[in-house]
């Protein structure tokens, strides 16, 4: 079908993949200019009314939901024998594919992708959505950094009566949930637990359940727990472990029932992974003895092979991270979601540099990070330089409040959202403390587009000139530098009289029109003045 235009618009021009009902392709929208990705249902289902109803499933649960870590749709179609679904085109590999070749991710960039997994099914809870299909075959990993969910195809509305006969053996067996593999009624916890398992594929390099058949595999969902993941990657910390083992709970009610409140959990397991030193307790006896009996000749063996992958493993990761230390090379941290403040934390520890660059972008938050390059886990040498794009959010926004402010605070305040700030040089006389921003133009909650200045007028800060006639020189310059005043010149003004030698004759203090300044006049700080000191006159014959 390659070179085929649909609705005189979608230009196909590469075949790149298909399911169980639908063939995908790469398209030229001629309209935009843009790729997308075209969805065409098979032929031989065009008749099926179950497949007909799965895709119009796909279609209508994709409409429902726009978010940044969903693949979004853009449009419906129908000519001829030819049903499609056009989405968004995602250039990258799906997580399944970065897994195989990778084998266990790092702990943080499992996590990272997790949250965003998560954040993409809270979204489509919230909107009365079940995906029912999460897998890392379903999960785009874009080149930039992005990650998007996709595959609506067996989604299902949150109020729809219980799964028909059809349904039982939808998704895919190695992820989908106890009560999936029962028949029973899916939920949000159904999700959870799909993100359970990829979770755990993500941090082992293996799928937590496998076996030679489906109805074993499945049988296992419902029965048994999974290899503790501390055995397989010892550098899973106890914190992380312990959500990954909530949200496999074989009960849906004992696990988290929201996505939001696992990926609070995985958040909070990466900021503190060292909160318990105790590893979570799996469970390895049997739940079904019928399930079970037939193995238990065998488990002496497998406790063994598994204790020599665990010393294998241990040993492999101790020479990788010896020869990245001799060869002086480090891999690129996941950045992308993170704050920029973080994301810079975290290339610094790398040992790598950054360099940041700012777009408009509505759908991220203002100051997290849009995309990285090179991307992550790419091996670079220390130093080397990592490129991060950071949102400034919508392209035009309300100016916030600087009013109060130091003058770094709202000038790094301006850039997180793509404005300017420009200060008018004339600092004002103020009780507020020096570079504290005293007004502002446009004003707070105008709108300016990105990239607009922001100009301000600064606080000078405030000091009282003294009398400093009659002190000596001495306590002159130090009562001027106490309080903020600077002299910048000492006249001397020769005279016989021993008893006022080295005595504040007179002082000047003027402002930038060179208006002299009274005693008792507020001026800012910084201020310059004149003094006059009284000197001896012989020994100012003597220099002549």
């Amino acid at each position: 079908m390659n070179g085929k235009l649909l609705d005189n618009r979608y230009q196909l021009e590469e075949f790149i993949g298909q399911g169980g009902m639908a063939l995908v392709y790469k398209a030229l929208d001629q309209r935009t200019h843009h790729y997308v990705a075209v969805k065409i249902l098979k032929p031989e289902y065009n008749h099926d009314e179950e497949f007909l109803q799965r895709f119009s499933r796909e279609a209508l649960a994709a409409s429902k939901v726009s978010h940044h870590n969903i693949v979004n749709l853009l449009d419906v179609g129908t000519e001829g024998d030819y049903r499609y679904i056009v989405l968004e085109y995602i250039e990258g590999r799906t997580l399944k594919d970065i897994i195989e070749e990778k084998g266990a991710l790092t702990p943080d960039t499992a996590v990272q992708i997790a949250i965003r997994i998560l954040s993409a099914l809270q979204h489509m809870h919230h909107n009365g959505i079940i995906h029912r299909d999460i897998k890392p075959q379903n999960i785009l990993i874009h080149s930039e950094g992005h990650v998007k969910v996709s595959d609506f195809g067996i989604a299902r509305m949150a109020d729809s009566a219980t799964v028909g006969k059809e349904d039982v053996v939808m998704g895919s067996v190695h992820y989908f949930s106890p009560e999936q593999a029962q028949g029973h009624e899916v939920s949000a916890a159904s999700d959870i637990y799909s993100v359970g398992v990829v979770l755990y594929e993500m941090l082992t390099g293996s799928v937590p359940f496998d076996g030679d058949t489906p109805v074993a595999i499945a049988m296992q969902h419902v029965n048994i727990q999974p290899r503790p993941i501390h055995i397989l990657n010892p550098d899973v910390s106890p914190a992380i472990e312990r959500v990954v083992l909530k949200a496999l709970e074989n009960d849906p009610k004992n696990r988290y029932q929201q996505a939001q409140d696992m990926a609070r959990d995985l958040r909070d397991a990466l900021d503190s992974p060292e909160k318990s030193s105790e590893k979570p307790e799996f469970k390895i006896e049997k739940k079904s003895s019928s399930f079970i009996l037939p193995h238990v000749n065998g488990i002496r063996l497998g406790v063994e092979i598994l204790c020599c992958l665990a010393v294998l493993m241990v040993i492999a990761v101790v020479a990788v991270n010896l020869y990245q230390s001799i060869s002086n090379t480090v891999n690129v941290p996941y950045l992308v979601g993170y704050s920029e403040n973080t994301a810079l934390h975290m290339i610094q520890n790398a040992g790598l540099s950054a360099q940041v660059t700012r777009v408009s972008d509505p759908d991220t938050p203002v100051g997290d990070v849009i995309r990285q390059q090179p991307e992550y886990e790419t091996s670079l040498k220390k130093g080397d330089t990592v490129q991060i794009t950071v949102s400034t959010g919508p392209k035009e926004q309300e100016i916030p409040s600087l009013y109060g402010m130091n003058v770094e605070e709202a000038k790094e305040k301006l850039e997180m959202i793509g404005f300017s700030l420009l200060v008018v040089s004339q600092r004002v006389v103020s009780e507020k403390p020096w570079d504290t921003v005293l007004e502002q133009t446009p004003a707070a909650g105008e709108k300016l587009s990105a990239g607009g200045i922001v100009q301000v007028v600064l606080s000078g800060g405030c000091v009282t000139i003294p009398k400093l006639t009659g002190m000596t020189r001495q306590e002159a310059l130090r009562t001027a530098e106490e309080l903020g005043l600077r002299i910048t010149d000492v006249h001397e003004f020769s005279t016989d009289d021993a008893s006022i030698f080295d005595i504040v004759a007179d002082q000047m203090f003027s402002d930038s029109n060179d208006t002299k300044l009274d005693i008792g006049t507020k001026v800012i700080l910084g201020t310059t003045g004149t003094i006059v000191v009284y000197t001896d006159a012989s020994k100012m014959q003597k220099k002549e």
